[in-house]
């Protein structure tokens, strides 16, 4: 019998997002009729999960120690199948200093930006210009965040992100409308992008309050864009997913200035965790698509499918080479076929890592069919 662990709450500022998030991902799946609990790593420790029977964990952890592969990683030592990015995608992600510079190596335009502690103030303004976005390098729902329009404003600017984080970001900050494209892995690992959401919140200030308490701010989906552009934030949001190593599902966040369009759209940030609560964007674009909130957690395919193929490779690791779950490397896998990565994936098929012994063996799924490759 199936029974999946909705990880939410956890400990980081974004605790009470999380909570709402997770509360949502669980209503969807007992309605499905998924023997699902509600587990929260700041009221029990993570091995727990051993001793529930857990087949898979759905990870609506935002923030820290739930999306910085905190958590990941200890659900692969443990050996429990699990919802999104793996270990290094999610640590990358979660890292805005990382992403940035791994998207500049690969040509994904982002804003100027650099490390509060390498330079002094007017080293800084000097060289990103003002304003300045000033902002925690590991933390989300734009918990610390400062637009500064001065110089003298940047010493306490960098003393609130540090409350956050000891490491802080100085970015040129950009000036135009603000969108975000949700992302969903499909079978055979193919990246497809929803429809872009342009956010439109009070006086431009889309802040912790504005996205997920207050009803002013306007969401517009699709974005009243032109069709090129639209699609150029589809194929940038998509190659930033890939160059992270993401998996499963994710959110970037995009900002443009239209009436500088020879700029073009500038990749702020990319969520391996989105948000799944009633103010969120992953599910608002998924319905533009006509994907329902339930069918979004839990894709066509069945659990017990799911876990039929889980156990299919399972059963034929050793003939894999891979060692068996007794020996001391225990092999874990992760699923990617879609949002709901762990427990589910359309009906085309299923995308499956195992992951033991440094290596990274594929399997994938076509009806009856199982398909292997190996690679590190």
């Amino acid at each position: 019998m199936s029974r999946v662990a909705v990880l939410m709450g956890g400990h980081s500022a974004e605790r009470d997002i999380s909570l709402r998030s997770g509360a949502g991902v669980l209503r969807a799946l007992q309605s499905k009729g998924v023997d699902a609990f509600a587990f929260d790593p700041a009221e029990r420790p993570l091995h727990d999960l051993s001793n529930e029977g857990v087949t898979a964990a759905f990870i609506t952890l935002h923030g820290r120690f739930g999306e910085d592969g905190c958590v990941q990683g200890a659900l692969e030592l443990l050996g429990i199948p699990y919802t999104g990015s793996g270990v290094m995608a999610s640590a990358l992600a979660m890292d805005k200093l990382m992403t940035k510079r791994i998207w500049m190596t690969h040509g994904i335009p982002t804003p100027a930006f650099a490390q509060a502690d390498h330079a002094s103030a007017s080293e800084l303004v000097k060289a990103l210009g003002l304003p300045l976005a000033v902002k925690p390098a590991r933390e989300g729902s734009s918990l610390g965040f400062t637009k500064i329009t001065a110089e003298w404003q940047l010493e306490q600017a960098i003393a609130e992100a540090s409350h956050f984080d000891d490491s802080v970001v100085i970015e040129a900050f950009v000036t135009g409308r603000e969108f975000t494209v949700a992302l969903l892995q499909k079978p055979g690992g193919q990246v497809k992008a929803l429809e872009v959401i342009e956010i439109v919140a009070p006086k431009g200030n889309y802040d912790y309050q504005n996205k997920y308490f207050g009803n002013e701010t306007r969401y517009e989906c699709p974005a009243a864009l032109p069709a090129p552009m639209a699609e150029r934030m589809k194929v940038l949001s998509c190659q930033a997913f890939e160059v992270l190593g993401c998996e499963g599902w994710a959110r970037v966040d995009i900002l443009w200035d239209d009436q500088m369009p020879e700029a073009g759209p500038q990749l702020l940030e990319l969520n391996t965790s989105p948000g799944m609560t009633d103010h969120s964007l992953v599910p608002m674009a998924a319905a533009e698509s006509g994907l329902g909130y339930e069918e979004l957690v839990l894709p066509k395919t069945s659990l017990d499918d799911t876990l039929k193929l889980l156990e299919t490779v399972q059963n034929n690791l050793s003939n894999l080479g891979i060692p068996h779950a007794s020996s001391p490397v225990k092999p874990t896998v992760s699923f990617s076929a879609g949002v709901c990565c762990a427990l589910g994936g359309p009906s085309a098929g299923l995308r499956l890592k195992v992951r033991a012994g440094g290596l990274s063996w594929g399997a994938y799924c076509q009806s009856d069919e199982v398909r292997y490759s190996t690679g590190h």
